[in-house]
Parts: C-alpha cells; structure tokens; sequence
C-alpha cells in the first residue's frame, strides 16, 4: 500500500470515532447547559478535527521528499498550529462571554474528541501493515 493511501485510511479511521464522538458531546453538551454548551462543544469539535487533519495531510505531502525535509516541514505545521490554537482561545475567551460558550463543555468535548482521534488513528495504523524496511533491500 502506497503512502497516500495510507494516510487516507488512517484519516478516515481516526475520522468516524472523532464523529461519533463529536455528535455524543454535541448532544450532551446541549442537554447540559443549553445552546452555550452546543456551541462550546461545536468549537471544540471543529478545532479537534481542523488540528488533527492537517497532521495527515502534511503527511500525505510529504510522502515523498526526504527525511529532513519531512521532519522541517512537520515541526513547522504542529508550531504554527500551537500558535494558531493559542489565538483561536484567546479569541473565544475575550470575544465571547461566558454565558454564550460554555467553557467546560468545550474542554470535555476537545478532550474527548481527541481521545476518540488518536485512538481510531492508532488503531487503522496498526491494521496497515505498512513495510518499513527500505525499497532496495
């Protein structure tokens, strides 16, 4: 199995959880505090998956340059995402009140999605079966 398909499984494996898991916070989130917990936990959904998904699809460009360019271009995405999340949450914090996004909501959400994400990633990476070994031995 080629990279670029790969990344698509692994993409789609760690998707249908994070989903899954998204709608169950949505709902719970609604039913708990109302429209501020369905909008805390629509950002914490849409944030998780943004973040995650760029994981994958620097990945996927990468898959065929070399090693450190790889690794250059990786470290770039994960800072300028730190950063980029950084300013998502001061925004939400000093643009919204407390009473419109309900922030524990968000938090339970962002870190159940995310739980859902890396463990449906782990899973369908480890159904690949990639071949690790070098293509010339």
């Amino acid at each position: 199995m080629e990279i670029k398909s790969s990344n698509r499984v692994m993409w789609k494996g760690a998707l249908l959880p994070a989903l899954a898991v998204t709608l169950i916070s949505l709902v719970l989130s609604t039913y708990f505090a109302g429209n501020p917990g369905f909008l805390g936990a629509a950002l914490a959904s849409i944030t998780v998956l943004i973040f995650f998904s760029v994981s994958l699809f620097v990945g996927r460009l990468t898959s065929n340059a070399n090693p450190v360019t790889t690794m250059a271009l990786a470290m770039f995405s994960y800072f300028t995402k730190l950063i980029l999340m950084a300013l998502f949450l001061i925004a939400v914090t000093r643009l919204s009140e407390p009473d419109s996004v309900d922030r524990t909501s968000f938090g339970i959400s962002a870190l159940a999605i995310t739980f859902a994400w890396l463990i449906g990633e782990v899973r369908s990476f480890f159904k690949l079966r990639l071949e690790l070994s070098p293509e010339g031995e």
